[in-house]
């Protein structure tokens, strides 16, 4: 066989695909873009407009329903996407349905939020984050692309890229935080994760990047509120995580909810088709959030539905989620003039691709495999992997005294509204994950792994908004005969995620009474949290004796937290985002601007005509970046290749980082960069880079890093992104207080 054949061979390749009435047929799939050229060619009008149209089928419900008959409207033909709809039978039944409608035979593209986990849930992406180990995001959302698709999902709405500075927002538990570097990292890795090396690959799905942009700004830190912000910002905050998906390969993109200086996202031609579409080159398709197309009535951008169908089109909105404004009014719009056919063939052309992609045109069943859902979900591998990750996800804030870890020759008595919870522990978006039966209290991760049951007790004590106090002195009671106290509590799990937005981020309800009630006892208190956000802690970081951050971790999150207290895993969690002393403080963050007048702290001679607060000090509670051991690691001999760093030039940038402590244990070592004049204001200091390793007890490591001019680029005055020459500082450390400093200068 020739070079040419075998290369027509590859081209045409014959495949099995199912008929109206499920019979395998065989027939040949063409390259993509002639097959997905043909069928164009073939589809009328309405069956094109048919597949920019979304709805919601009757499983979970996340957001008003649009009061149309998504049944009926299958069988019309008028449905390229449901959502909501999982599991192979349940969704087999919805592909019949539609193949017995669809004259072409288009399949339709079920979509779910599979946000951190599909049954096997990991530590809220937040959470997730603060392990600042990008291995952990990309296996996460590649077991939970395996268990989706086994279960008939095609497609999630994850990853959720957005940056935040303000922990009153309550989506800030699906991001990863308020740092744009570590933000662009995660990000990245997760559409690895959930696409894989090849969408055609069953154990695959597609991603969805949202909400583009900005929606984690929201003035107030309210959700579905106005953004307000120079480009600049935009530019070099809130943009990047979004650019580092379309990198890559991101099937999809989700339109965020909020306007950005008077122009809702939906209807924003200049994010959507100038930037992303066009500067940034994406390919896939870009949809609304759910019913976001609607939602321009009510901010004051659209007259009516028609008009919002109109600036959508026209912004470069390929698929309406929920919205119904696509299948009631695009025609009408075309007749009028108002969109052109161009417009709606060039969405229809995205969302055919991706299907094609999935290999759904060759057998739209594929991911409707009965015998794989069932051997696919919770794998032992799977729950080894979100243990790994919950561990890794733990950030201990305090250790005074060395209290933790525990010991099993000591009596412990563990109390708090969350000791024995099964529910909320896997946290909010937990997709199908099973919130009994599956997830582990950390009651049950205590008794797996302490041998002396009688060294243990567990009493709740109080609930976690309930002021009832009659739980309180059983609870109190357990504690008088026990060694130490531990004190599990926190949020509930809707406390945060979407519309859930708070103005107090205290402990809520009579948990920090509780709290001062244990103390009075005299003995070692150990605060562990649940909660899906920072919170305000400065009465428990005065009272508590040790603080260890455990999120909403998930499915094994009891036996993590287990492990983590009594020292079989040395927690090595950094904080993704500031923890302020009070509410007062938000925004805060670390990479903020300095002012003309910028206040040097309590020593500063002259404190009063400063940028301060009168009643608190700036600075945060706990910093980002920021996270204990049970390890030690001094940092020494912060070494550069060269002062000078040329146009073309590199700096290789050392430390030795010693574990003085007790325990072998992962470090995080972090390195910043200020650059002390620029064009425009810098921030005081900028993540560049980060390096997670192992060093054992006794050991010092050296670890080292680069910088190049690329890392030094900003969009200067002329809004031109470049790196300025100058002089700049370095820091290195554990945290983004670090205080080993360096110095250099980027030369012309």
């Amino acid at each position: 066989m020739n070079k040419r054949s075998v290369l027509l061979l590859l081209a045409c390749t014959t495949v099995s695909v199912y008929a109206q009435k499920g019979k395998k047929t065989s027939t040949t799939i063409k390259p993509k873009s002639e097959f997905v050229t043909e069928l164009m060619g073939k589809m009328t009008v309405d069956e094109k407009i048919a597949q920019l149209v979304q709805f919601t089928a009757d499983g979970t419900i996340t957001g008003p329903k649009s009061g149309t008959n998504w049944v009926d409207e299958i069988k019309k033909g008028n449905v390229g996407s449901i959502l909501n709809a999982t599991g192979v039978d349940y969704t087999r039944k919805i592909q019949k349905m539609n193949l017995e409608s669809s004259r072409l035979k288009i399949p339709i593209l079920f979509g779910y939020d599979v946000i951190h986990g599909y049954k096997t849930i990991f530590p809220i992406t937040l959470g997730e984050t603060a392990s600042w180990d990008l291995e952990v995001a990309r296996i996460s959302s590649e077991v939970a692309a395996a268990e989706a698709a086994a279960s008939g999902v095609h497609w999630t709405f994850a990853p959720m890229v957005d940056i935040s500075r303000d922990p009153r927002w309550g989506r800030v538990s699906e991001g990863a935080g308020e740092d744009t570097y570590l933000g662009s990292k995660m990000a990245f890795a997760r559409v690895m994760g959930f696409q894989g090396k090849n969408l055609h690959d069953l154990n695959t799905i597609l991603a969805c990047t949202k909400h583009f942009a900005a929606y984690g700004a929201a003035e107030a830190g309210r959700d579905y509120n106005t953004v307000d912000m120079s480009e600049r910002l935009l530019r070099e905050v809130y943009l990047p995580p979004f650019k580092a998906t379309v990198d890559a390969g991101s099937a999809t993109f989700m339109a965020s909810f909020n306007e950005i200086a008077g122009v809702p996202s939906t209807g924003n031609k200049w994010l959507m088709n100038d930037i992303l579409k066009g500067e940034w080159g994406f390919k896939g398709f870009v949809v609304t959030d759910y019913t976001g197309m609607n939602e321009m009535i009510a901010h004051g951008y659209a007259k009516d539905e028609q008009h919002a169908g109109e600036l959508s089109l026209n912004a470069g909105i390929d698929m309406d989620m929920v919205g119904a404004i696509y299948l009631k009014y695009t025609k009408k719009n075309l007749e009028e003039g108002k969109v052109t056919m161009a417009q709606v063939d060039d969405a229809c052309r995205r969302i055919l691709e991706a299907k094609y992609d999935l290999g759904l045109f060759e057998d739209p069943y594929r991911y409707s495999d009965a015998k794989r859902e069932k051997t696919t979900i919770y794998k032992k591998e799977y729950l080894d992997a979100a243990l790994a990750a919950a561990n890794k996800s733990m950030v201990l804030l305090k250790n005074s005294n060395n209290v933790l870890p525990l010991k099993q020759t000591q009596k412990v008595a563990f109390v708090g509204p969350l000791v024995s919870d099964e529910y909320n522990i896997i946290g909010s978006w937990a997709a199908s994950g099973d919130r009994y039966g599956y997830a582990v209290s950390v009651q049950e991760g205590v008794n797996k792994l302490v041998t002396d049951k009688n060294k243990v007790s567990f009493t709740k004590g109080v609930e976690i908004k309930d002021t009832k106090r009659d739980g309180i002195q059983a609870a109190i009671n357990a504690a008088k005969n026990a060694d130490v106290i531990v004190a599990v509590m926190g949020e509930f799990e809707n406390q945060t995620g979407e519309a859930a937005s708070q103005v107090n981020i205290d402990l809520p309800g009579i948990q920090k009474e509780f709290l001062a009630e244990l103390k009075k006892l005299g003995k070692p208190v150990v605060l562990v949290l649940l909660n899906g956000r920072p919170l305000t802690l400065s009465w428990e970081n005065e009272n508590m004796d040790a603080i260890l951050e455990a999120w909403y971790p998930g499915t094994m999150g009891g036996d993590a937290i287990a492990q983590t207290l009594y020292g079989v895993s040395n927690p090595s969690g950094k904080l993704p985002m500031t923890f302020p002393r009070s509410v007062g403080q938000v925004p805060i963050y670390y990479n903020h601007k300095n002012t003309g007048r910028p206040y040097l702290g309590a020593s500063d001679p002259e404190q009063k005509y400063k940028s301060r607060y009168t009643d608190s000090d700036n600075s945060p509670l706990y910093p980002f970046g920021y996270g204990l051991s049970y390890s030690d690691f001094q940092y020494s001999n912060l070494i550069l290749s060269t002062q000078k760093l040329s146009a073309n030039g590199k700096i290789t940038v050392s430390v030795d980082v010693k574990n003085a402590g007790a325990y072998d244990g992962e470090e995080v070592v972090q390195l910043y960069v200020r650059d002390l004049v620029g064009s425009v204001t810098r921030p005081v200091r900028e993540l560049k880079g980060f390096n997670k390793l192992l060093i054992k007890k006794g050991e010092t490591k050296t670890v080292t890093f680069e910088i190049t001019p690329d890392d030094l680029r900003f969009y200067n005055i002329d809004m031109k992104f470049v790196a300025e020459p100058g002089d700049f500082e370095i820091y290195v450390g554990g945290s983004s207080d670090a205080t080993l400093k360096n110095t250099f200068e980027l030369v012309k």
